[in-house]
């Protein structure tokens, strides 16, 4: 008898509607995109794109670019996003960063993951498919949350492992990748000398029309990670304090004022020129 297994990646990324949430990093990801001094015609793969918060930019620009994402709502919410915008340089297909199969060597100009790659399995397997599908002089832009960091992402992930069962063994945490030293030696391991891998501190903002205590309810309802703190904190009858605990967050970082939402977010930005 054959037993199906679940990727437990893709799992947890397919819960709620992470495209609820996609859209208050919109103009952060055009920005992004804008400063990267793209030109028209180059081939673009976006790793873990979800529904194309940077892919969509980076098409307008007259790029030919391929969205990679394992979640396959948001495959199929990124496919109509390009329909609706008349892309036809853009599309979307299901794919595991640390683990390329169908895509060949040397196939792209640029290859960007914003807060996403960070959370494929395998580190050291997604930095060497990284580099493998990049061309010879062409470039690699991470972004990714940074550990301990005191700002939104990094402690929304941190409250929400307080309330979480203890990860499986041989696990290796996404926001490793937030380090300069990891990022160095796992890049290193693909063949990057280290003077072509270059680190720097950026900042992402979140804009919700809203108030803080209704974005957190978008992180409660749409955000993977914090879907399964909710239930684990519901199953042990924390769920007030953990609600108590992000709230007070949101509150915290939220620079936009009673009746709007502006939280910044610190990351490391990664370039690797190939």
């Amino acid at each position: 008898m054959t037993v199906s297994t679940i990727n437990p990646n893709k799992a947890l990324w397919e819960k709620g509607d992470f495209t609820r949430l996609a859209e208050t990093m919109r103009e952060s990801g055009e920005e992004l995109i804008n400063d990267l001094d793209i030109v028209p015609g180059i081939n673009v793969l976006d790793l873990g794109c979800g529904d194309g918060t940077t892919a969509v930019p980076a098409a307008r620009l007259g790029t030919n670019v391929l969205g990679v994402d394992i979640a396959s709502n948001l495959v199929a919410a990124g496919n109509a996003r390009a329909r609706t915008a008349g892309l036809t340089n853009l599309r979307f297909q299901e794919g595991d960063a640390s683990s390329l199969d169908d895509i060949a060597d040397h196939s792209f100009d640029l290859i960007v993951s914003m807060f996403g790659a960070m959370f494929a399995p395998r580190p050291f397997d997604t930095a060497r498919e990284m580099v493998r599908v990049t061309r010879s002089g062409g470039r690699i832009v991470m972004g990714n949350w940074i550990p301990g960091d005191p700002t939104l992402i990094a402690r929304i992930l941190q409250i929400c492992g307080a309330y979480t069962p203890p990860p499986p063994e041989g696990f290796v945490s996404p926001v490793t990748w937030g380090v300069e030293d990891i990022v160095r030696e796992r890049f290193g391991e693909a063949g990057i000398c280290n003077d072509r891998i270059m680190c720097t501190r950026g900042s992402y903002t979140f804009r919700y029309p809203g108030s803080p205590s209704a974005f957190l309810a978008l992180f409660r309802n749409y955000y993977g990670p914090t879907i399964n703190a909710f239930d684990a904190a519901e199953r042990d009858g924390k769920r007030t304090e953990l609600q108590a605990e992000l709230g007070r967050l949101f509150e915290i970082e939220n620079r936009g004022g009673a009746f709007r939402t502006e939280i910044p977010a610190t990351y490391l930005k990664v370039v690797v020129q190939k």
